[in-house]
């Protein structure tokens, strides 16, 4: 009963964050502040329903399983997300007018600058 309540609690969380990482990709201005939501709390919202899952089957098969993908969305979402927003900055996609930093554009032109030297 306790395990049961605590796998539905667990998962109503899990699906507000999935909910809340959608509704970033769909508000927010571009590609990092997309790339940003979709990594943080997707990852977090995927992790818990496979959490759910996990709780509510126990180490059956299908929880074996719940628990495996969570650890690879773990591990596999926040690499892809720096290869993806890497990627789009070196091919000049640019920053939202709002955005008021970029140091990886300046860590960047420093870095050319010293390979250009040489």
């Amino acid at each position: 009963m306790v395990l049961e309540l605590l796998s539905n609690a667990v998962l109503i969380i899990g699906l507000f964050f999935v909910f809340l990482a959608m509704l970033g990709l769909a508000r927010l201005p571009d590609v990092y502040n997309r790339l940003h939501t979709t990594t943080k709390i997707g990852t977090l919202g995927a992790f818990s329903v496979m959490l759910s899952i996990l709780l509510k089957v126990g180490f059956s098969p299908m929880g074996v399983k719940a628990i495996t993908v969570a650890l690879f969305i773990l591990i596999t979402s926040p690499v892809a997300a720096h290869m993806i927003s890497r990627a789009a900055h070196r091919h000049g996609v640019g920053l939202c007018k709002e955005s008021v930093i970029d140091e990886y554009g300046k860590a960047c032109e420093s870095a050319c600058s010293i390979n250009e030297r040489e």
